[in-house]
């Protein structure tokens, strides 16, 4: 999923004897600053293909990565960026070597990708977090290979009625009432404006709508009608059948991270395929 930059350029780190010459700060700047700054092209799971003309990764199937420093770390500590928010897409932003390319406009796909290649490179691939376990509720750890994983182009299946257009959108033929629905992949500024609009309701004590929420900025056009209000009209009255099948569809053509894992209960041995959870412990290990 990711090379290094020795694996690029076919050099390699020296390892030979450290110099017995007394080490002085201007020696270590020195040192320091002549070391090579470690690099890593991540592989784009949605290769480039669902960016318009004129985004930075437009037809880019890699994007290129520094490795994480004690100052990107920084940012993981900051309690000011930590209740923000922005702590991520922060860290994101820093180790992009492209600074064309703005973390807001990733799609979350892609930025999936990167955000396993900087933890891998930041603190390894091995990542313990702790599981509950479908079947019997017990909360255990469970230790995941963040390198076991793969990468999910995007699918379009035989069982779902899905046409790709040239704009990088999809329709979806709705099985019950037949609508035609053109949807958006969804990008990283899609999740904020969900987050953002869910703590809006909490404040305001109102009930939470994050399906509805989520299909209002998928949606393009309904029919070949991208009016708001008749995108609004579909989603307040689509049958439960056709929204669980819009959302089993979407999921199909989403370019992603297959983070998917073996799990074996420790307690009651059931095992299945879960999701590797993105925790706390994902940027903020315990050990």
């Amino acid at each position: 999923m990711a090379r290094k930059n020795s694996e690029r350029t076919g050099t390699e780190t020296n390892s030979g004897a450290p110099s017995s010459t007394p080490l002085t700060a201007e020696a270590l700047k020195e040192q320091l600053f002549s070391f090579p700054n470690p690099v890593e092209l991540v592989d784009l799971p949605s290769k480039g293909r669902f960016y318009p003309q004129g985004h930075p990764l437009h037809n880019q199937e890699h994007i290129e990565i520094r490795y994480m420093t004690a100052r990107d770390e920084d940012i993981l500590t900051s309690k000011t960026l930590l209740r923000k928010g922005v702590a991520i897409d922060r860290l994101l932003k820093n180790i992009i070597t492209n600074k064309s390319i703005a973390v807001e406009s990733l799609l979350v796909g892609d930025k999936n990708a990167l955000l396993v290649a900087a933890r891998i490179s930041g603190y390894g691939a091995e990542y313990n977090t702790n599981v509950t376990c479908p079947q019997c509720a017990v909360t255990q750890e469970v230790e995941f290979d963040l390198e076991d994983t793969s990468v999910y182009e995007g699918v379009v299946w035989e069982e779902y009625e899905i046409t790709a257009t040239e704009s990088g959108t999809f329709i979806i033929t709705l099985p019950l009432t037949k609508i035609e629905v053109e949807v958006r992949l969804m990008t990283g500024a899609d999740e904020k404006r969900i987050a953002r609009t869910m703590e809006t309701k909490k404040k305001k004590k109102l009930p939470e709508a994050m399906l509805t929420d989520q299909l209002n900025l998928m949606i393009v056009s309904v029919n070949g009608n991208s009016d708001a209000e008749v995108r609004k009209v579909l989603i307040e009255h689509m049958p439960a059948r056709d929204a669980r099948y819009l959302r089993q569809a979407y999921e199909k053509i989403v370019p992603t991270v297959d983070m998917t894992h073996r799990f074996q209960c420790t307690d009651c041995q059931y095992e299945s395929e879960i999701e590797v959870p993105f925790t706390t412990d994902f940027f903020w290990p315990k050990r």
